[in-house]
């Protein structure tokens, strides 16, 4: 005699939910891993538009005396490429990496802070959105250069509201950076799991750490 076993049956609307209940749940997830997973998405967005900016570089740049973009609008998409692709991109980048791997790696249920992990995250974003909102001003983005030299970038040579954006939210980005940073310091020094010793870390912990 066969026995045969019946599939469980879940119940109704149990196997998928609603969009927004989704959508809510990932925008104010303490979760280190959707964090990191924000963070890649966040900065590959962010590499795209980069990217934009660095082909419209490349057609000025094609034939001599070519005019595809002005010389003050070259300056700006020079400034706002440089600053996405070192600042918006390659840093957070990084940022998300740790989160999803450092705590699995080290035996952590979770980063030390994980309320301040989120804060670490939306402020990278707001910063970002904030500098690129240069473009919706009517003077346009920074044109000083992605370094921020003075004084090209003092008031007296760049007046326009776009400098003032790029260097408003690239504070708000470098503070979360900053608080990321601790974050991650905290947990690796202080929730390893037992016999995690320093020595025993992964070296890609160990970067994190030193980074």
């Amino acid at each position: 005699m066969t026995r045969t076993t019946e599939e469980p049956i879940s119940p109704p609307g149990a196997a998928r939910r609603p969009l927004g209940t989704r959508l809510a749940e990932w925008l104010s997830t303490t979760d280190h891993k959707k964090i990191g997973y924000l963070y890649l998405v966040t900065s590959f967005a962010f590499f795209l538009l980069a990217g934009l900016m660095a082909m419209l570089i490349r057609a000025e740049l094609a034939a001599p005396g070519q005019q595809v973009v002005s010389p003050e609008q070259y300056n700006q998409l020079f400034t706002m490429h440089g600053t996405i692709m070192m600042l918006l991109f390659a840093t957070p980048l990084f940022a998300g990496f740790a989160n999803v791997i450092m705590p699995l790696q080290i035996g952590a249920p979770d980063v030390a802070f994980p309320r301040l992990n989120a804060l670490s995250y939306w402020l990278f974003l707001f910063g970002g959105l904030t500098v690129i909102s240069g473009f919706l001003s009517s003077s346009g983005p920074a044109s000083f250069g992605w370094t921020g030299y003075v004084p090209l970038s003092a008031e007296s040579y760049s007046p326009e509201l776009g400098g003032d954006l790029w260097v408003l939210g690239l504070v708000l980005s470098g503070l979360g950076t900053i608080l990321g940073a601790v974050n991650f310091a905290t947990t690796i020094l202080g929730m390893r799991a037992p016999g995690m010793t320093m020595f025993r870390m992964p070296i890609f912990t160990w970067n994190v750490l030193l980074t």
